[in-house]
């Protein structure tokens, strides 16, 4: 397609989006949980469509070559289509952001000031793999009073399509605009170049996916980005930890879904506990079918026991760096916490970060010193994540500090106005 074109086939749908937003803006909780129960109750009913589309998906996706891990992220199945659906109606469930009064105060001169939620308008996302994104952002959007256009990857083309077809003609159903929930329906990547000019119809852009993605985002819009998504998430065992409850945090963190950004990527080892506890660590995740990148003291040590088995390598210092998103975990022995901290602030991306210990202390230090989104203490990564905080899902991890950071749920969808009361006052 020629920019021209594309520009004009963007245009068209930004237009649609702003006009639909500010009907919106004044619809009733009431109608807005209706429709989200409308679209529920549909993508249940029109599952064999759905799982039909995505197999066209499953099949293009094995045919690139796309690792297990990616596979995993773009399937869809009956439980992860009742998945969506049961979202939907915990964001149904969820307070209303909008209208919402965060402060109101009143001046010496009499003037009575209310700050409120509202709206952003049109809120712009681009994200890859993961079909069950359309529907989650779609109506976190719609419940938050904002419209949405969607650029899901190639890879997820069929799947998205079905998805939002049939999102839009719920909406209908239930006279609401359909214009509400858009899908670029084009794979074609000029139409990501144009989506990042449209500053006249978006007022947020939102990148979910991997570092080059985001990137590529933050770089040429000249829209306002909400950075979310890379996570070289780190869990540092303490000298003073539960190695069982460590090898079990450890094990849900990297193993339970490798493909997704809140997934551990590289394990500190205190120096103190690593002779004992490192020969466990490789048994449980090699029977996981875990490949181990080790610092040279860790490998040493591994190596001695483990040596027939390839799944232990020598760390290279890109692995440090690295978001797997696969069956794959940097290993270090650090002398400190001190060092730990250190390497999270050097490798770490403000994503999700853990300590395992018994010491309260050393605990409120480590949160006290990551700069993170999100710093845990004796739990598992994998938590980080709108529906397992309470919000109904989640439109992405923030790993910025404006405006939102961490899961963006509801509120962080909203931005605020004042309202001002008098009684004649003037300026003097």
């Amino acid at each position: 397609m020629s920019l021209n074109k594309m520009q004009t086939l963007l245009e068209n749908i930004g237009k649609q989006a702003q006009i639909s937003s500010k009907i919106l803006a004044n619809v009733e909780t009431d109608k807005k949980n209706q429709a989200l129960l409308h679209i529920a109750n549909s993508l249940e009913k029109r599952e064999a469509e759905i799982l039909q589309a995505n197999q066209k998906d499953l099949v293009s996706g094995k045919e690139k070559g796309l690792s297990n891990a990616l596979m995993d992220r773009l399937l869809l199945t009956e439980k992860r289509i009742k998945g969506m659906a049961d979202n939907l109606r915990d964001i149904a469930k969820l307070e209303d952001p909008i209208g919402e009064v965060v402060e109101k105060w009143r001046r010496p001169n009499g003037l009575e000031i209310s700050k409120i939620r509202v709206p952003l308008g049109v809120i712009g996302i681009i994200y890859e793999s993961r079909p069950n994104v359309t529907i989650d952002a779609a109506a976190l959007c719609l419940k938050a009073g904002n419209a949405v256009i969607l650029r899901g990857g190639s890879e997820a083309f069929h799947s998205n399509q079905i998805l939002t077809t049939i999102a839009r003609e719920a909406l209908t159903e239930i006279d609401l605009p359909a214009d509400l929930i858009n899908l670029i329906p084009t794979t074609d990547r000029l139409a990501v170049q144009v989506m990042l000019k449209l500053r006249k119809y978006i007022n947020l852009l939102i990148p979910r996916g991997g570092a080059g993605l985001i990137q590529m985002v933050v770089e040429n819009s000249s829209i306002p980005v909400i950075e979310t998504g890379v996570g070289n998430c780190h869990i540092y065992v303490d000298e003073t930890a539960d190695l069982m409850m460590a090898l079990k945090i450890i094990k849900n963190s990297k193993v339970q879904r490798p493909g997704v950004c809140n997934a551990m990527e590289t394990l500190l080892v205190h120096q103190e506990i690593a002779e004992e506890f490192l020969p466990l660590l490789a048994e449980t995740l090699w029977k996981a079918g875990v490949e181990l990148r080790c610092c040279m003291k860790s490998f040493n040590i591994l190596d001695k026991i483990y040596s027939p088995i390839k799944k232990i390598l020598p760390a290279e210092e890109t692995d440090w760096e690295t978001e797997y998103l696969d069956l794959i975990l940097a290993v270090k022995i650090v002398m400190n916490i001190d060092e730990t901290l250190n390497h999270i602030a050097q490798y770490g991306t403000s994503h999700s970060e853990a300590i395992i210990t018994q010491d309260f202390q050393r605990s409120r230090e480590f949160q006290k010193h990551v700069d993170a989104a999100v710093v845990y203490v004796n739990a598992s990564t994998r938590f980080t994540d709108g529906s397992q905080f309470g919000m109904g899902g989640e439109i992405g991890i923030s790993t910025q500090k404006l405006h939102a950071r961490g899961p963006m749920g509801l509120k962080e969808l909203t931005s605020t106005k004042y309202l001002i009361f008098g009684e004649g006052q003037i300026r003097k």
